[in-house]
């Protein structure tokens, strides 16, 4: 089918109803994937005593997904070439609902880490291929609108995953979160076959780089272990992170010479030559690193140490997709006009502004004040994704945007990895340094010590409860300014992200021009 229609004559866009329904399969698609990567943080406690664990190793439950993931994303490149577009996104989604089957099935631990790893293998190539598919769908000039539509998903999914994934554990049970994919990937699958089956891409015998591939499994896999085991070990103290560290490092650099000169790599490294793609991808991936260990540590914060439950934790962080779902359209229909860098900048802006809010957070702030930075989030979300997709694969070839997509996704999702590791790390070193400093002043000379220690006395505390209490006072604040001092520093490095968007060239009308290549 594909193979026939050698010469790529570029494919014209779809029209009217097809055109519709190709946006809401693909973004259903793309939703179910991404609101698999969060839907199980907050049933995590249920998990783990269903099947008899510590809550420590069912963090694995979230990692095998990223991690396999993660190495599966860069490979979309490859096996477009090898297997054609619809093809592929078709066998994606397929082994998605089979394997989200499995899941819910599974026994024990090991059997639901292993189907999950499986789950985020199979996903790989989703992302990037529902990106690719909907650009060939739209005209060039509405290719802004195209990347609008798809990102309003990928906003949205991670929202609503914690407060699903919560409702459903608590009111049905933990497997219905990976059984609610049936449907949707069903759905999804069909709409998607219907309209896409007779545009085909062209297909080419391209051999495999098993090598390549095994260096990248190797460097990725150790990465992530690294930093999930990182916590749990006290880092570089442990001989075992010392020495996963090491074959990360070794891997990466033996992966890096191996695949600059394969006459087939299995990643195409040759797309960083271009200084809009590096440059976007760069900008891309810190400030979603940055975004996504703030996610996590906000809702950690809420319910350890402000009594906060899951429900209304969820509810504080929900609001995020308000204003991007308001602002997104306008952001794409217009990027097309404006520079894509001063939306960029705009948006980095916004969200330095957010978090430095955030830094102002004390233990008195109530459930306004703390949702307030959340609403206005939602505009630094919309003004995010599309001018950073535009300025990443402008200029590209229409054959090389899938290797492209699937690249700067895949530097994504590790930096969102990375950005949970370090943000929860430096929040728990900060706290311990808050608590030694705030200990050190509650003694006898301290009045406001004294007098609260003589008022807990006075209720009927013993000596014992008293010191109990204060300890559970100062743990409360020192939790407090460390998450306060992360908000700063990721305010601040926002803000230090800005000229790295400036790098990129400009690109003349790249909405409906270059951003668009998948349209040509």
């Amino acid at each position: 089918m594909a193979t026939a229609s050698a010469p790529p004559a570029p494919l014209p866009p779809l029209e009217g109803s097809a055109r519709l329904w190709g946006t809401i399969a693909l973004s259903a698609a793309t939703f179910m994937n991404v609101l698999d990567t969060s839907i199980a943080n907050v049933s995590l406690p249920a998990i783990s005593g269903d099947l008899g664990v510590s809550s420590t190793q069912g963090t694995w439950v979230i990692t095998s997904f990223a991690v396999a993931n993660a190495i599966a994303v860069p490979l979309t490149g490859w096996l477009t070439q090898r297997f054609g577009q619809v093809r592929l996104f078709m066998a994606s989604v397929l082994l998605f609902i089979i394997s989200s089957w499995l899941c819910g099935l599974a026994p024990n631990m090991t059997m639901l880490i292993a189907f999950r790893a499986l789950q985020g293998f199979v996903a790989g190539p989703m992302i990037p291929l529902s990106q690719t598919l909907l650009l060939s769908s739209y005209p060039k000039a509405k290719a802004g609108l195209a990347m609008a539509m798809w990102s309003m998903t990928t906003l949205v999914a991670p929202v609503m995953g914690p407060l699903l994934g919560g409702w459903i554990t608590d009111n049905i049970s933990w497997p219905w979160i990976f059984y609610i994919n049936i449907p949707v990937g069903l759905l999804a699958a069909g709409i998607t076959w219907g309209i896409y089956r007779k545009r085909e891409s062209t297909t080419r015998k391209v051999p495999i780089d098993a090598i390549g591939l095994a260096l990248l499994v190797l460097w990725v896999g150790s990465l992530q272990l690294m930093l999930d085991k990182g916590k749990e070990l006290d880092w570089f103290h442990s001989p075992e992170i010392v020495a996963m560290a090491v074959v990360a490092v070794v891997g990466f650099a033996f992966f890096l010479v191996w695949e600059l000169t394969d006459k087939h790599p299995v990643v195409d490294l040759s797309l960083f030559k271009r200084r809009n793609f590096w440059s976007g991808v760069l900008a891309t991936a810190v400030a979603y690193g940055l975004f996504f260990g703030n996610v996590v540590i906000l809702p950690l914060w809420l319910q350890q140490y402000m009594g906060y439950t899951a429900t209304q934790a969820g509810m504080i962080m929900a609001p995020v997709g308000l204003l991007a779902i308001v602002f997104s359209p306008i952001v794409g229909l217009t990027v097309a006009k404006i520079d894509p860098r001063r939306y960029a900048t705009f948006s980095f802006l916004v969200f330095a502004l957010v978090l430095w809010m955030r830094s102002n957070f004390n233990t008195q702030a109530d459930f306004w004040t703390i949702m307030i930075p959340t609403v206005i989030q939602g505009v630094a979300m919309a003004f995010f994704f599309i001018p950073l997709v535009t300025i990443t694969l402008s200029g590209l070839a229409p054959d090389r945007i899938a290797a492209a997509s699937g690249l700067s996704n895949f530097a994504r999702i590790t930096a969102g990895a990375m950005g949970t590791s370090i943000a929860t790390t430096v929040w728990e070193n900060r706290a311990a340094l808050h608590h030694a400093q705030l200990v050190e002043s509650v003694n006898q000379g301290n009045a406001a010590a004294s007098s609260a220690m003589a008022g807990l006395a006075g209720s009927g505390f013993s000596t014992e409860q008293v010191l109990g209490q204060l300890n559970r006072i100062v743990d409360q604040q020192s939790f407090m300014l460390a998450a306060n001092d992360v908000f700063y520093a990721s305010a601040v490095l926002f803000l230090l992200l800005i000229p790295f968007v400036w790098l990129a060239k400009p690109t003349k009308s790249a909405g409906n021009s270059d951003a668009a290549a998948g349209a040509h």
